[in-house]
């Protein structure tokens, strides 16, 4: 590689570095050798001007260097991407869990080595979101490699987080490749099958990570009336159904999401006369059903990231609080409460002391069962925390 931009870090910055944790935030940075434009390569040294890592480098964000690659040695170009592409790829094949599923996750961004790349395959289809200035440089290497390690039939990218503008990029859709998917792409989940929009549902149509919650949860439904809050298309309705479940009821706010899961729950073979479809307002709905003294014998609360950075974590406590603190109340004496937060900034340390504090105001005794994460397709790794963005909690609530 030749002209190069360097960036030494501040004396003591770099720590975390050296613990493996690939990004380096703005204040860490002494000084930059060169004039790097956002989402070029940067070598990166400590203050006595020692190799430390190759990183993406982007002045616009806080975030101003995303590790690559931790070998001085290593060369980023076109084949470094096509192989660590492919690595990625490779990695998922024979994974536990998958049997009888065409839908998973392929590359999980710095988890995989490839900060701010996500790839989710859904049966003959990828969708590609790029999530960093770095990535969106090479976005048609990334093309071309996922053509040759997987050969779908097309690939549509999915850029359009709100997070993009703190990396100094406005949304990116489209066909990169092959086929337009239909307007309602059919997959199979563990022998469950489903109906996504892979250009207009929520995060890349589907909440893959969740999969092995799905049926681990269904292990509680059997005989159970169920609540499902924040439902979206209803998987975890139809894994409670197909389990057993004695009735469900689904409250989403998108009427889209609602059209969905009604297709969904009819091609799995479920009658519809066990199933209550709400659209509305999903907190103004518990708490009408609070106040007309309904129960349910398993509430599933999933709510949307309510914190996208640390400095919203107050109102997301809140939020949190305010959603957990409703499902008690609208369970049943001994009920089980599965609840779920996909905030990367909340810990699950943060998120069990917030069930905690649901559970005194509601005056109910609550005893933690399980604790949830994401799928083995979403790996997380130790020295990057960031990685193990969702948590759930399977409670019975006294």
């Amino acid at each position: 590689m030749t002209s190069v931009s360097t960036i030494s870090l501040s004396k003591g910055r770099d720590r975390s570095l050296r613990r493996r944790h690939p990004w380096v935030y703005s204040g860490a940075i002494a000084g930059i050798d060169g004039d790097p434009a956002p989402g070029d390569v940067v070598r990166v040294v400590d203050h006595e001007n020692t190799f430390l890592a190759w990183a993406y480098f982007n002045r616009h964000s806080k975030i101003q260097a995303r590790v690559l690659d931790w070998n001085e040695a290593a060369s980023i170009d076109g084949s470094w991407w096509q192989r660590r592409v492919s690595e990625a790829i490779e990695r998922r094949r024979g994974l536990p869990g998958l049997e009888e599923t065409n839908v998973y996750r392929l590359i999980h961004a710095e988890a995989d080595g490839l900060p701010g790349l996500i790839a989710d395959r859904y049966g003959d289809f990828i969708v590609v979101q790029a999530l960093a200035a770095g990535v969106e440089r090479v976005k048609d290497t990334v093309r071309d490699a996922l053509l040759d390690a997987v050969g779908p039939k097309g690939i549509f990218e999915r850029s359009d987080q709100e997070f993009r503008k703190l990396e100094g990029l406005g949304p990116s859709t489209g066909l990169l490749a092959g086929e337009a998917p239909p307007d309602r792409v059919e997959i199979v989940e563990k022998g469950r099958r489903f109906f996504v929009d892979i250009t207009g549902g929520q995060k890349t149509g589907f909440y893959i990570d969740q999969r092995d919650n799905r049926a681990l949860l269904a292990e509680y439904a059997r005989g159970k009336e169920v609540l499902d809050l924040f439902a979206y298309t209803g998987a975890f309705s139809v894994y409670a159904l197909l389990a057993g479940a004695a009735r469900a009821t689904l409250v989403e706010s998108s009427h889209g999401a609602l059209e969905i899961a009604e297709a969904n729950l009819a091609a799995n073979g479920i009658d519809p006369e066990g199933v209550e479809l709400i659209q509305g307002n999903v907190f103004e709905v518990a708490r009408s059903f609070r106040d007309s003294g309904r129960r349910f014998d398993l509430v599933i609360a999933d709510p949307p990231k309510f914190a996208q950075s640390r400095g919203q974590l107050e109102g997301a406590e809140r939020a949190y609080k305010d959603v957990n603190l409703l499902a008690m109340k609208l369970l049943a004496p001994g009920g089980i409460l599965a609840t779920f937060s996909c905030s990367g900034a909340v810990e699950i340390e943060h998120f069990s002391r917030i069930i905690a504090w649901a559970g005194v105001d509601a005056n109910r005794h609550v005893q933690i069962l399980r604790r949830l994460s994401q799928g083995a397709d979403h790996p997380v790794v130790p020295t990057f925390p960031e990685s193990e963005y969702l948590k759930g909690l399977i409670c019975r609530v006294v």
